[in-house]
């Protein structure tokens, strides 16, 4: 899809589309936008994403017939750590001489440095993820070992979702907080050269990107936690946060009031009734400073309630 769009539409930088094509692919996000047109959602909202499990945020995106955002299934570093920020994609495809040399060429004419895989990483910024199909290659396949990687996390103070072999994971692992989720490791490198050997072509930017089975808008939101990696719409994130933080919530109410033996595990278990929707308001309001969420969301969550 997201080389069709390439060519479909031209670019004003190479494997880029532009500014006004990105705002009319996301036209649901109504919220602030990076120069190039990706969604830019608050940092706020990023720190509260951090708490919420990928149970809680897949229902969310099922209910809203978001049915392929989760990819499971992936080789971690620090793997008890959570991922949260902002997705930059990169599209890589088997290498092609004749379409390795015009891309080339496109870089230079857009004044692009270096060699292809590092085109994508000159645009990280903080917070943000660098999502990468590199079509789950293997033997010279790796686009990122430890210089590459230490170049992303001082850029974005993150990890990255990296769909193939990564190389130098000795290397990545002492960087310490470089929280990534990728498919194997291989020792080898890719290869570039168009005139000699090439196995890698990098055909997109910022475009919509597959994942496994997974698609990738620029600028979801990434969450990678225990062995999975889930990718938020924008226009969903607050739905999702709040959505945990209420589910959260009520889980400690309810598991509260089940250890005091208040209830039994068939009331809390099924609907609640209204004596027990009033006895949890009373109980937020109670506990309002106690809580795993702020005084001020929960304020808000109770200003929509009627018991």
């Amino acid at each position: 899809m997201a080389v069709l769009l390439f060519w479909v539409y031209g670019s004003i930088h190479a494997q880029q589309i532009s500014r006004e094509q990105l705002i009319a692919l996301t036209p649901e996000w109504k919220g602030e936008r990076f120069a190039d047109g990706r969604p830019k959602v608050p940092d706020s909202l990023l720190d509260r994403m951090k708490l919420v499990t990928l149970e809680e945020a897949w229902a969310v995106l099922r209910n809203e017939n978001y049915k392929h955002q989760f990819e499971g299934e992936w080789q971690t570093i620090n793997p008890d750590s959570v991922l949260v920020g902002r997705a930059v994609t990169a599209i890589f495809v088997p290498g092609r001489p004749d379409l390795h040399r015009v891309i080339d060429q496109f870089g230079v004419r857009d004044k692009r440095v270096k060699a292809q895989n590092s085109w994508p990483i000159d645009l990280l910024v903080k917070r943000d993820v660098y999502v990468v199909d590199q079509f789950d290659a293997y033997e010279d396949g790796p686009t990122i070992g430890d210089n590459l990687g230490n170049s992303i996390y001082a850029k974005t103070g993150n990890g990255i979702i990296y769909d193939g072999a990564i190389r130098d994971i000795k290397g990545l692992k002492e960087i310490g907080s470089f929280t990534s989720f990728f498919r194997s490791y291989h020792p080898s490198h890719h290869l570039n050269n168009p005139a000699g050997e090439l196995n890698t072509t990098l055909a997109g930017i910022n475009q919509p990107t597959r994942i496994g089975k997974a698609t990738v808008m620029p600028g979801d939101v990434v969450l990678g936690r225990d062995g999975g990696v889930i990718f938020i719409p924008p226009q969903l994130v607050q739905k999702v946060v709040v959505t945990s933080e209420i589910v959260r919530l009520r889980d400690m109410f309810g598991h509260e009031r089940l250890r005091a033996g208040t209830y039994t595990p068939g009331q809390i278990d099924s609907r609640w009734s209204d004596e027990i929707e009033r006895d949890f308001s009373k109980w937020l309001h109670d506990h309002i400073n106690e809580l795993p969420v702020s005084s001020s969301q929960i304020q808000e969550f109770l200003k929509g309630r009627t018991w």
